[in-house]
């Protein structure tokens, strides 16, 4: 994945993607082109119907791939959609028979001057895929790094900074994006911040993730980090181990060695608490994180055999989706160039770290 996102970076179209809501009528609304299906193999409303009940409900989650095509007499581009048909289809409909659910006022969409070749277009589905894909977190932060290293050289060649092909050549995306930003110096104008980034990218990531993302990769040894994405080590129990490594490198290696030997990387976010409070050996460690998981395992146990009746209430679902609702709808302006009061700003960086640490607390139970 990070040799394509390294070619992405080398095509100037591709480069030039922004985000845009498009009409679903009239001037400016993506075609498809005819797919060859056999006659009566068409997409039926009936066929959407939970993808239409989906997005009237939370929006499009996934922005659709549209290529811009300039037909060269002046008149409006026409917007050749290259991903996601299903998706343009319901909208099409929920535009016609739901004219009064917003979700079907526009159509989300990530849009690439064209035209493109066959490869370019092959990189762009690939590279939007990182919205979708499982990638593990060592995966998604470099190829995060290696995008934005492409913005960043966009801007310094436009901004008339030479770069030696030696910064190209460099393999490492941090020690490259290091290269690049000392060649960039207080030049402000060619910076590459995170949200345009992850706004060229098309991914629903917060700048703040994209951040923890990349410390936890660029402070981490490689073959450390490629062994906890092995070991699916969540990125919380990641920034946790790197706080522990600052001020004590070594009882932090001696931890992780002791959890990878003896297969046990479970145990690795307790088993950091209890160096964190206390002077423990990596042995003393691990054995203080087997009796907390034995003792968390055990009440566990003895409140289902208690109550075996009683269940943990589900958050109502409607609410779960008129607050993702809401948030896609503030990222949505932000994106577009709208700012937030500062009082709005930090009331809702508080709350979301709130909700992180509920969150945590409710992947560790």
């Amino acid at each position: 994945m990070t040799e394509v996102v390294a070619q992405f970076g080398l095509s100037p179209r591709l480069r030039q993607r922004r985000f845009a809501l498009l009409p679903l009528r009239g001037e400016g609304t993506p075609f498809t082109e005819l797919q060859g299906r056999l006659p009566g193999d068409a997409t039926t409303p009936a066929d959407l119907a939970d993808l239409i009940s989906s997005i009237a409900s939370v929006g499009v989650l996934q922005p659709v791939l549209v290529e811009e095509i300039d037909p060269g007499d002046g008149s409006h581009p026409a917007m050749k959609l290259a991903a996601g048909e299903r998706r343009l289809r319901a909208c099409r409909w929920g535009a016609v028979n739901r004219p009064d659910n917003p979700h079907f006022a526009a159509l989300p969409a990530v849009v690439c001057p064209g035209p493109l070749s066959d490869e370019e277009r092959r990189i762009w589905q690939l590279v939007e895929n990182l919205a979708r894909e499982s990638l593990r977190p060592g995966e998604l932060a470099a190829a995060l790094v290696l995008d934005r290293c492409a913005v960043l050289l966009g801007k310094l060649l436009a901004g008339g900074h030479a770069v030696p092909a030696e910064v190209y050549a460099i393999d490492d995306p941090i020690a490259r994006f290091t290269a690049m930003e000392r060649i960039r110096g207080s030049d402000k104008q060619c910076a590459a911040p995170w949200a345009e980034v992850l706004n060229r990218l098309g991914l629903q990531l917060s700048p703040r993730k994209a951040r923890e993302l990349v410390r936890a990769f660029a402070e981490m040894p490689r073959e450390v980090a490629e062994e906890m994405d092995e070991a699916k080590v969540s990125l919380h129990t990641r920034i946790r181990f790197i706080e522990l490594r600052r001020g004590r490198e070594q009882a932090a290696q001696d931890i992780w060695a002791a959890v990878k030997n003896t297969g046990q990387t479970r145990l690795l976010p307790s088993a950091l608490a209890a160096v964190a409070n206390g002077e423990l050996s990596a042995e003393q460690a691990l054995v203080e994180a087997e009796r907390v998981q034995e003792q968390a395992d055990a009440a566990r146990a003895d409140k289902l055999r208690a109550k075996p009746e009683a269940q943990v209430a589900a958050v109502d679902a409607r609410l779960v989706e008129r607050a993702l609702a809401a948030l896609r709808q503030l990222l949505l302006e932000l994106v577009q160039g709208t700012e937030l009061r500062e009082h709005d700003r930090g009331s809702l960086a508080l709350l979301l770290d709130q909700l992180g640490d509920v969150l945590h607390k409710g992947e560790a139970a």
